[in-house]
Protein backbone atom coordinates (compact mmCIF):
# COMPACT_ATOMS: atom_id res chain seq x y z
CA UNK A 1 0.00 0.00 0.00
CA UNK A 2 1.37 3.37 -1.04
CA UNK A 3 0.06 6.91 -0.71
CA UNK A 4 0.05 7.33 -4.50
CA UNK A 5 -2.50 4.50 -4.71
CA UNK A 6 -5.12 6.62 -2.92
CA UNK A 7 -7.78 7.43 -5.50
CA UNK A 8 -10.92 8.69 -3.75
CA UNK A 9 -12.65 9.83 -0.58
CA UNK A 10 -15.97 8.12 0.10
CA UNK A 11 -18.90 10.01 1.62
CA UNK A 12 -22.09 8.19 2.60
CA UNK A 13 -25.10 10.47 2.25
CA UNK A 14 -28.62 10.36 3.62
CA UNK A 15 -29.65 12.80 0.88
CA UNK A 16 -27.67 11.67 -2.16
CA UNK A 17 -28.84 14.37 -4.60
CA UNK A 18 -28.51 17.23 -2.10
CA UNK A 19 -24.98 16.16 -1.16
CA UNK A 20 -23.88 16.14 -4.80
CA UNK A 21 -25.67 19.44 -5.51
CA UNK A 22 -24.03 21.10 -2.50
CA UNK A 23 -20.55 19.96 -3.49
CA UNK A 24 -21.21 21.11 -7.05
CA UNK A 25 -22.42 24.57 -6.08
CA UNK A 26 -19.75 25.16 -3.42
CA UNK A 27 -16.69 23.56 -5.04
CA UNK A 28 -17.58 23.11 -8.71
CA UNK A 29 -17.72 19.31 -8.67
CA UNK A 30 -19.18 17.53 -11.68
CA UNK A 31 -20.46 13.98 -11.36
CA UNK A 32 -20.49 10.82 -13.40
CA UNK A 33 -23.67 8.78 -13.68
CA UNK A 34 -24.94 6.90 -10.65
CA UNK A 35 -23.86 3.26 -10.78
CA UNK A 36 -24.44 0.17 -8.66
CA UNK A 37 -26.91 -2.53 -7.88
CA UNK A 38 -27.13 -5.69 -5.78
CA UNK A 39 -23.65 -6.55 -4.49
CA UNK A 40 -22.83 -9.75 -2.59
CA UNK A 41 -20.63 -8.99 0.43
CA UNK A 42 -19.41 -10.82 3.49
CA UNK A 43 -20.00 -8.93 6.73
CA UNK A 44 -19.01 -9.94 10.28
CA UNK A 45 -22.61 -11.19 10.64
CA UNK A 46 -22.42 -13.32 7.47
CA UNK A 47 -23.10 -13.11 3.76
CA UNK A 48 -25.51 -10.48 2.44
CA UNK A 49 -26.59 -8.87 -0.81
CA UNK A 50 -26.80 -5.10 -0.50
CA UNK A 51 -28.05 -2.50 -2.95
CA UNK A 52 -24.84 -0.44 -3.20
CA UNK A 53 -25.27 2.71 -5.33
CA UNK A 54 -22.83 5.56 -5.81
CA UNK A 55 -21.57 8.30 -8.10
CA UNK A 56 -17.97 9.40 -8.58
CA UNK A 57 -16.89 12.92 -9.29
CA UNK A 58 -15.55 13.66 -12.74
CA UNK A 59 -13.64 16.46 -11.03
CA UNK A 60 -10.45 15.69 -9.09
CA UNK A 61 -9.67 15.19 -6.32
CA UNK A 62 -12.06 12.29 -6.75
CA UNK A 63 -15.06 11.94 -4.42
CA UNK A 64 -17.46 8.99 -4.21
CA UNK A 65 -20.96 9.73 -2.92
CA UNK A 66 -22.71 6.58 -1.69
CA UNK A 67 -26.41 6.14 -0.94
CA UNK A 68 -26.93 5.30 2.74
CA UNK A 69 -27.94 1.73 3.67
CA UNK A 70 -29.40 1.80 7.22
CA UNK A 71 -28.15 -0.85 9.61
CA UNK A 72 -24.89 -1.41 7.70
CA UNK A 73 -21.45 0.13 7.68
CA UNK A 74 -22.74 2.25 4.76
CA UNK A 75 -24.35 4.87 6.98
CA UNK A 76 -23.22 8.51 7.21
CA UNK A 77 -20.09 8.89 9.32
CA UNK A 78 -20.43 10.91 12.49
CA UNK A 79 -18.02 13.75 13.07
CA UNK A 80 -16.04 14.30 9.88
CA UNK A 81 -18.58 13.06 7.34
CA UNK A 82 -15.85 11.18 5.50
CA UNK A 83 -16.75 7.49 5.40
CA UNK A 84 -13.52 6.03 3.97
CA UNK A 85 -10.38 6.57 1.95
CA UNK A 86 -10.08 4.25 -1.05
CA UNK A 87 -6.81 2.74 -2.28
CA UNK A 88 -5.96 0.63 -5.31
CA UNK A 89 -4.40 -2.68 -4.33
CA UNK A 90 -2.39 -5.15 -6.40
CA UNK A 91 -3.03 -7.83 -3.76
CA UNK A 92 -6.16 -7.14 -1.72
CA UNK A 93 -5.70 -10.26 0.45
CA UNK A 94 -2.11 -9.37 1.42
CA UNK A 95 -2.86 -5.68 1.98
CA UNK A 96 -5.94 -6.61 3.99
CA UNK A 97 -3.85 -8.92 6.18
CA UNK A 98 -1.37 -6.07 6.70
CA UNK A 99 -4.15 -3.77 7.90
CA UNK A 100 -5.41 -6.49 10.27
CA UNK A 101 -1.85 -6.89 11.64
CA UNK A 102 -1.94 -3.17 12.42
CA UNK A 103 -5.18 -3.44 14.38
CA UNK A 104 -7.76 -2.74 11.68
CA UNK A 105 -10.96 -4.79 11.82
CA UNK A 106 -12.41 -6.21 8.60
CA UNK A 107 -15.97 -4.92 8.15
CA UNK A 108 -16.83 -6.15 4.65
CA UNK A 109 -15.31 -8.17 1.84
CA UNK A 110 -16.41 -8.86 -1.71
CA UNK A 111 -14.74 -11.61 -3.67
CA UNK A 112 -14.25 -11.53 -7.41
CA UNK A 113 -15.16 -14.26 -9.91
CA UNK A 114 -11.80 -15.94 -9.27
CA UNK A 115 -12.51 -16.22 -5.52
CA UNK A 116 -9.91 -13.63 -4.45
CA UNK A 117 -10.92 -10.46 -2.59
CA UNK A 118 -12.16 -7.74 -4.96
CA UNK A 119 -12.68 -5.08 -2.30
CA UNK A 120 -12.49 -4.88 1.49
CA UNK A 121 -13.44 -2.33 4.13
CA UNK A 122 -11.42 -2.04 7.34
CA UNK A 123 -11.91 0.14 10.41
CA UNK A 124 -9.15 1.32 12.71
CA UNK A 125 -9.54 1.56 16.48
CA UNK A 126 -10.31 5.28 16.12
CA UNK A 127 -12.99 4.71 13.47
CA UNK A 128 -10.91 5.58 10.41
CA UNK A 129 -11.94 3.39 7.43
CA UNK A 130 -9.83 2.15 4.54
CA UNK A 131 -11.28 0.57 1.40
CA UNK A 132 -8.93 -1.59 -0.65
CA UNK A 133 -10.01 -2.08 -4.27
CA UNK A 134 -8.37 -4.51 -6.65
CA UNK A 135 -6.43 -2.65 -9.32
CA UNK A 136 -8.15 -5.02 -11.79
CA UNK A 137 -11.30 -2.89 -11.19
CA UNK A 138 -9.58 0.30 -12.32
CA UNK A 139 -10.65 0.25 -16.03
CA UNK A 140 -14.29 -0.32 -15.09
CA UNK A 141 -14.32 2.30 -12.34
CA UNK A 142 -12.59 4.85 -14.54
CA UNK A 143 -15.67 4.77 -16.77
CA UNK A 144 -17.64 6.07 -13.75
CA UNK A 145 -15.80 9.39 -13.88
CA UNK A 146 -14.90 9.57 -17.56
CA UNK A 147 -17.84 11.77 -18.58
CA UNK A 148 -20.24 14.11 -16.76
CA UNK A 149 -23.59 12.88 -15.49
CA UNK A 150 -26.18 12.27 -18.16
CA UNK A 151 -23.65 12.44 -21.03
CA UNK A 152 -23.77 8.69 -21.67
CA UNK A 153 -26.66 7.16 -23.61
CA UNK A 154 -29.12 5.22 -21.42
CA UNK A 155 -27.77 1.75 -20.59
CA UNK A 156 -24.16 2.61 -21.45
CA UNK A 157 -22.94 3.02 -17.84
Amino acid sequence: MKSEDQFHLGIVAEDFEATMAGLSSLFGYEWGDEVGGPVPVTLPTGDAVLELRCAYSVTAPRLEIIRSIPGTLWEPATGTGIHHIGYWSDDVAADSAELVRHGYVTEATRTGPDGTPFFTFHRSANGFRVELVSRAAKPGLQRCWAVPRGALPKGAA
